[in-house]
This record gives structure tokens, C-alpha cells and sequence, in this order.
């Protein structure tokens, strides 16, 4: 669809026009914009007429003339925009415009459908019964056929009904016409919950917890350490919406893998009698102790369903410890990856592995822990986990080690009041994402123009996440004793303690996401912008704008307001499909039916992982608070040196970086590799078999892995998905 500029207003008229503020509904005043009436009836005119001659837009600009003009007569600073749509009809009546006035109205009239169904929970209560693919697919790892999914999402349709009338207006009208994102609406504002944590399990395992009615006193073996783990988990996730993770979780499990090796010893020191002889019969009966609990683990979390009806979203980080126990903990935890889940050897979906690279402790073959990286290569070629972080780099753009908080939200270093450095026990009050490309096509090649519309929508973004911080703080910590009584937070308040005093003072983050970089370049510079240096620095300065808004917004406030690299999953379909129905079919935009995800390199281009690092290294200085690199290869399981070849050409260059290869599995016909993407789901290329009782389906759909052969995904993400498998071939 082509839209021209109306540009013709009389002298007359035009000074006056720049006086007026439009009142939205929501309540806000924006300058007056003729254009967005012209670009209206350009639309209705198309929508009637199709291709447009250039008789038709004179004639349009015609009546937007007349329009500006009974406007700068009737008002003199602020019209309703209920007074502006009124003007528009019965000019386009007067001027018997009768079909373009039909289709403008009706337009208007589906619009204010669409904000009335939203709030309906009637409404959307139908679509979950009737199984809407937007609503039963909205996450990829939630089941809806299971009776605890159905009954989560059912209480999300409540949530998110109530939600966007407790949100302020400007901020749910916002989020529903697709200007921003406002994450996670079934839980949040409803309840006052929080999003994802680094959970404290040092300070819980040590210092004892409560769980119900249970007193949890500090274990005394790995495997009872690894039983309360997944206890902890299981209603951390329950307490929360996001995800969860274990930092370092070889170091912390070795002082209790040390428990398991002196009983040992006990008994060999009565029946043995050579102390050689004792330390091998200990040590061997230790590392079979290590092996069944981290088994015990990976079992644990895959069987666990929380209360909003999915496996609690865990990641395991590990790699750094250098003594016995701790190596015996990180080859344990390979290992049993590698081995797969159940008789079928099925690759597990979580937790999350995340494996630190350190030059000194694993990086090359002189350093002590080598082999455990080898073993880490290994596993990545047969089931894409472990995820690497590169320790040093990590530190420079973050602060401070850590894994992120589930998939790629990072915490910044941050210092309590006795100086000391703290990351386990913190949190992030929840993320609101930006439309980008959005405002690149509103700005119609007009980059200073995009400047301005961007910084519109920050002012609204800025609200949404002072709103999300200021519901958090609502909480007691009586709704949720794990996270604020028992330890997972860290400090331990009382049951009538103020919440706030685990947020404030930049303890905890709330996170500004972006979508669609690509997407964005291409609207000013085309869709092959990639090695256009100026596209590049334009792409580099709106995430350093973001940063910017957010330091201010933090030192404003006091909570660490970060910019985020959204994995946007349903969102790349949301986003798109809104804009689709907004600005039509736009090349190397929404013709793709999907949004890129932040700041990476257009899937259909099947760069070179090299290339690929190359190009995106330069963003996450920017956007810290959460970021990933993922890089795409054939099947790696007989070449595990060319996935370490990336690793150790990313080590200064990225802070964590994702391995996408081929680890489908027949069970029918015994394929191995890719799966086809079809209509009906992924099938084999070799026996065209879709069973997902006989056949084992991963791909990535967000920072974990999902299976989407059992949990179908949206569309927009399959299609990325379909697209990525096939570019990289």
C-alpha cells in the first residue's frame, strides 16, 4: 500500500493547527497530526478501491484540508479525539462520500470492539474453550491439554482482564494497540508478583528454610541437597512468573558431596587398611552418590509441575569449581545430559544448563578443567546444552559474575551497605518491550521523526515499569514466605516487613525490552543492511539511547531499570501480526509474518557463526540487563572442534552465547538431525513419521529449549523457526 505525505494545508490554517492538542482517550494531550487522517482514509480508500490512482490521493488530501480547516476554526488548544472522528465523518458526508465514510466508520466502530473484547472475560474465556491458537500457545512450554494448564490459563484470562483496567490508561491503550508489550498481564498487575530471581541457595541450605508446615534443616548428604533443591524450585516458581536459577551450583553442592565422602571414609577406616585404599573406596562411592543425585535432579525438575501449570523455568550454572568434588558435580551433570531421559534417551528440556568458560580454569588444554570443557562440547552437539558465559567478558559488560536470572536476564553488580559484592537473593520486577519496528514505519524514512516517536514511547514505557515497581512493593512478604521469610531472596524479612527493602537502592532490576532492530534498519536503509556501517551505528545508537533513558530512570528512582533483549517468542507473531493489520505488507518487514528478536542478525541470511558474533558483539554494552547469542551449524555431533572453535573465537568477544544444531530423533525409522517443519507440526524427512510418542522434537523457542512437536508454537514462531532450519542448510 503506498501512502503519501499530505503536505498542502493553507498558510491559514497551519499555524493554527500547531497550537491544538488532541486529547486521547486515555487522557493524554499529543500535538496535532493531520497525517494520521490522511493515512486513515488512504487506508479505508485502498481497502474499498485497492490500488489508488493519484486523482484519489488528490482528492483525499482534498477533504483533510477541510477537515484542518473546521478544526482550526472550531478549536483553539485541545480537541477530543472523539471530536476529531466526528468531524471527519460528516465531512466525508457532506461531500457524499458515502463508502469512504462507511468503511471509516466501521473501522472505527471494529476498533473500539477490539478495546471492549480485551477487558471481556466472557469473550475471551470462549477462545480458550474453543482452543484460540493465541491463547492455548501463548507459551511453548505450558501444555494446554493438562487439567493444571487449563486452570492456569483460565485464571490468566481473569488476570489479564483485570490487569489492563488496574493499568494506567495511556499505558493498557498502549499495550493493546501493539506500541508496547506489557509482559505478562496474567499474573501481573493483578497479583503483586515478581518476575525471575537468582535464588539463594547457599544462604538456604546452610541456614535451614520452611516449606508449608515442614522445618527444613541444612542437609547432610548431596542427595538430600538435591532433593531440597527441587522442593525450593518447585515453590519459588510457584511464587513468581519467570524463571529461577542455581549459580554455580558445583561449588555449592561440594560441601555436601564432602558429607557423603567422610561417612565413607568412616567406613573405611574400620574395614580397610591402607589409606590409599580407603580414599578410592570413598572417593568411588562418592561419585556414584554425586551421580545419582544430580540424576535425581535433572528427573526431579522435568516431573515438576508448579501452580501456573509448567515445569518451573530452571537454569543450572556450573563450570568454575577446580577440586574433586566440584569437577565430579560438573562431569555428573554432562554426563546424565548426555545420557538422555528415560529408556528412549530423550533429551530433557530442562533445567537450563549453563557451563562458565574461565582462560586459567578450562578454557585451553593446560588448564585444569579441560577435560570437563570437552565433555561440555559433547554434550552441546547432542542435545544444544550447555550454554556457555565467558567469564571475563561477562564481568566487563555486566559488573559482576553471575548466571543470568532463568533465560537472559542479568543482574548488574551491585554492593549492599557492608560493601559486599551480592547476586544470589535478587530479582527482577518484570519487563515491558517497545514496537520498534513499529516506529520506524510510522516514520516513514524520516529519521528525525523516528527520534521523536521513540521518545513518545519511552515516556510510556517509563510509566509501565514505574507501575510494575510500584504493584511489586505492594506485596507482603506473608504472599509469597519462600521468596521473602525463608531465604530465596536472600535477606530474611518479617511477616510484616516492608517488601521493599529487597528492591530498592538498585538491588533489584525492571527491564525495558526492544524488538526488531533488523526490522528497523531495514525501514531506513533496506533489508540487506548488515554491512552498511552507517545502518550499524544507527542500530547501535537507538540501544544506546535506551540505556540512557534507563541510567536516568534509575537514578530517578533507585531500582535498576535495564534495557533488555526481549525473547520475544509470541510477541515476534504479536507485534507483526498488529502492524500487518496497521501498515499491510512491507518487504523485508512484516512480510516475513515474524519479528526479529532484538539485536540479532536476520535468520534468512545464514551468516557464518563468525560473521554472526562479529556483527552482534557490539550491542550487549547497550543492553545488559539481558542479552544471548545464538549461533546456527549442521549437525556437530562427529565434529565436536568446530563448535570449540566458536566457543574459543567468542571467549573476549560476547558475554554468553547459545548453540542451535540438529538434535531430532526418530524412534520409528532411527533418523537423527533435522525434522521438517510442516503445516501439522515437524515430521521426519526420512519416514515422514510426526508422532511425538516416537519421535523427539527440540528446538530452541525462546532461551530454552521447547519441544514443539508436543507444545505447538505460535505461528510467527514456527515460521522463524522453519525459516532459520531452512537457511541454514
Amino acid at each position: 500500500m503506498e501512502i503519501k505525505t499530505n503536505e498542502h494545508l493553507t498558510q491559514a490554517v497551519q499555524p493554527a493547527l500547531k497550537e491544538i492538542k488532541v486529547v486521547k482517550r486515555d487522557g493524554r494531550h499529543v500535538i496535532f497530526d493531520d497525517q494520521k487522517i490522511y493515512d486513515a482514509l488512504v487506508k479505508a480508500e485502498t481497502k474499498i478501491h485497492g490500488t489508488l490512482d493519484p486523482l484519489a490521493f488528490e482528492r483525499i488530501q482534498s477533504l483533510v484540508e477541510r477537515v484542518d480547516a473546521e478544526i482550526a476554526q472550531r478549536f483553539a488548544d485541545n480537541v477530543k479525539i472523539y471530536e476529531i472522528q466526528n468531524i471527519v465523518e460528516h465531512t466525508l458526508l457532506e461531500n457524499n462520500e458515502y463508502e469512504l465514510a462507511e468503511e471509516y466508520i466501521n473501522y472505527r466502530t471494529r476498533r473500539d470492539f477490539q478495546r471492549s473484547k480485551a477487558t471481556d472475560i466472557n469473550f475471551t474465556i470462549g477462545k480458550l474453550i474453543n482452543k484460540d491458537q493465541s491463547v492455548v500457545n501463548e507459551n511453548a512450554n505450558k501444555d494446554s491439554n493438562v487439567f493444571n494448564t487449563q486452570r492456569d490459563l483460565t485464571a490468566g484470562i481473569v488476570g489479564k482482564s483485570i490487569g489492563l483496567k488496574m493499568l494506567p490508561p495511556h499505558v493498557a491503550n498502549a499495550h493493546q494497540k501493539g506500541d508496547i508489550h506489557y509482559h505478562d498481564l496474567d499474573y501481573h498487575p493483578y497479583t503483586p508478583m515478581t518476575n525471575c530471581c537468582l535464588i539463594d541457595f547457599k544462604g538456604m541450605l546452610n541456614n535451614g528454610f520452611k516449606i508449608g508446615n515442614a522445618e527444613v534443616e541444612s542437609p547432610k548428604s548431596i542427595q538430600t541437597a538435591t532433593a531440597q533443591i527441587s522442593q525450593i524450585i518447585a515453590n519459588v516458581a510457584s511464587s513468581q512468573y519467570g524463571g529461577c536459577s542455581a549459580d554455580r551450583v558445583d561449588e555449592l553442592l561440594a560441601p555436601f558431596a564432602q558429607l557423603n565422602y567422610e561417612k565413607h571414609m568412616k567406613d573405611a577406616d574400620e574395614w580397610i587398611e591402607t589409606q590409599a585404599k580407603r580414599d578410592a573406596f570413598a572417593k568411588q562411592k562418592t561419585q556414584k552418590d554425586i551421580y545419582d543425585a544430580m540424576q535425581s535432579l535433572e528427573y526431579e525438575i522435568n516431573t515438576l509441575f508448579t501452580s501456573n501449570g509448567q515445569t518451573p523455568f530452571t537454569s543450572l550454572g556450573f563450570g568454575l569449581g577446580t577440586n574433586w568434588f566440584e569437577r565430579e558435580i560438573q562431569k555428573a551433570i554432562l554426563q546424565i545430559r548426555i545420557n538422555g531421559l528415560g529408556s528412549e534417551k530423550r533429551t530433557a528440556i530442562f533445567p537450563k544448563l549453563i557451563f562458565t568458560l574461565r582462560r586459567g580454569t578450562n578454557l585451553n588444554p593446560e588448564d585444569p578443567n579441560y577435560d570437563v570443557k570437552q565433555l561440555a562440547l559433547e554434550c552441546a552437539t547432542k542435545r544444544m546444552y550447555p550454554d556457555v558465559l565467558n567469564y571475563d567478558r561477562l564481568i566487563e559488560l555486566t559488573g559482576s559474575f553471575k548466571v543470568p536470572m532463568g533465560c537472559r536476564s542479568f543482574l548488574q553488580g551491585w554492593k549492599d551497605e557492608n560493601g559486599e559484592e551480592i547476586n544470589v537473593g535478587r530479582m527482577n520486577l518484570g519487563v515491558v518491550t517497545l514496537n520498534l519496528p513499529r516506529i520506524a514505519m510510522e516514520a516513514d524514512g524520516d529519521q528525525a521523526k523516528f527520534w521523536s516517536l521513540l521518545e513518545e514511547r519511552l515516556a510510556i514505557a517509563k510509566d509501565a515499569l514505574v507501575f510494575r515497581v510500584e504493584r511489586c512493593k505492594e506485596a507482603t512478604p506473608a504472599n509469597a514466605p519462600i521468596l521473602y521469610q525463608y531465604g530465596a531472596f536472600g535477606k530474611r524479612l518479617k511477616r510484616n516487613g516492608s517488601v521493599d527493602d529487597l528492591f530498592k537502592n538498585k538491588r533489584a532490576t525492571v527491564s525495558l525490552g526492544y524488538i526488531g532492530l533488523y526490522e528497523v534498519a531495514s525501514a531506513f536503509y533496506g533489508g540487506a543492511w548488515e554491512h552498511d556501517p552507517a545502518a550499524k551505528a544507527f542500530t547501535l545508537d537507538i540501544v544506546k539511547n535506551l540505556k540512557q533513558h534507563t541510567d536516568a530512570w534509575g537514578d530517578e528512582y533507585g531500582y535498576h531499570f535495564s534495557v533488555y533483549s526481549t525473547p520475544s517468542e509470541s510477541l515476534t507473531d504479536r507485534f507483526c501480526r498488529l502492524d500487518t493489520e496497521k501498515f499491510g505488507i512491507v518487504k523485508d518487514i512484516t512480510d516475513k509474518e515474524y519479528y526479529t528478536n532484538s539485536f540479532h542478525y536476520d535468520v534468512r541470511k545464514n551468516p557464518s557463526p563468525f560473521e554472526k558474533l562479529d556483527f552482534e558483539k557490539d550491542y550487549p554494552q547497550y543492553c545488559s540487563g539481558g542479552f544471548i547469542h545464538y549461533c546456527e551449524y549442521p549437525m556437530l555431533q562427529q565434529n565436536p572442534k568446530a563448535l570449540e572453535a566458536v566457543w574459543d573465537y567468542a571467549y573476549d568477544k560476547i558475554g554468553y552465547l547459545g548453540t542451535n544444531t540438529p538434535i531430532d530423533h526418530c524412534y520409528a525409522c532411527g533418523f537423527e538431525g533435522d525434522f521438517k517443519p510442516t503445516e501439522r507440526g515437524f515430521e521426519c524427512p526420512q519416514c515422514g513419521n510426526h508422532d511425538p510418542k516416537t519421535c523427539d522434537v527440540v528446538k530452541r523457542t525462546c532461551g530454552y529449549l521447547g519441544n514443539p512437536q508436543q507444545r505447538p508454537m505460535v505461528h510467527g514462531r514456527h515460521q522463524e523457526i522453519a525459516s532459520r532450519v531452512k537457511h541454514m542448510k
